[in-house]
């Protein structure tokens, strides 16, 4: 991976944002779910990206982020459901869906 990734939360449009220098290469979507609890329905990376880790940069900051800020977690994704079951994150809560669990 690149030094020229960087992940950031975008409030307005409720994702976080994958950049390669100055392009958006990706995102991973979440919503409010209630009670501290945050839902993840999405992540996506644009196919020109592929290759580069910028979606396990991507998962891993976002998910860092959200165990900073206290958050529960609903890994409603396939691809963060995935990363979380291959990668620890120190102080994240998870919630899994459907019974699932890591």
């Amino acid at each position: 991976m690149s030094d020229d990734v960087t992940v950031t939360r975008n409030e307005e449009t409720r994702q976080y944002e994958v950049h390669l220098g100055d392009e958006l290469g990706g995102f991973l979507k979440f919503r409010p779910a209630g009670d501290g609890r945050v839902e993840l329905p999405h992540t996506e990376v644009d196919p020109a990206f592929e290759g580069h880790g910028l979606g396990s940069a991507l998962a891993r900051e976002a998910l860092a982020d959200l165990a900073r800020r206290g958050d529960t977690i609903i890994p409603s994704c396939p691809f963060v459901a995935g990363y979380l079951k291959g990668h620890d994150i120190p102080g994240l809560k998870v919630d899994w869906p459907d019974g699932e669990s890591s």
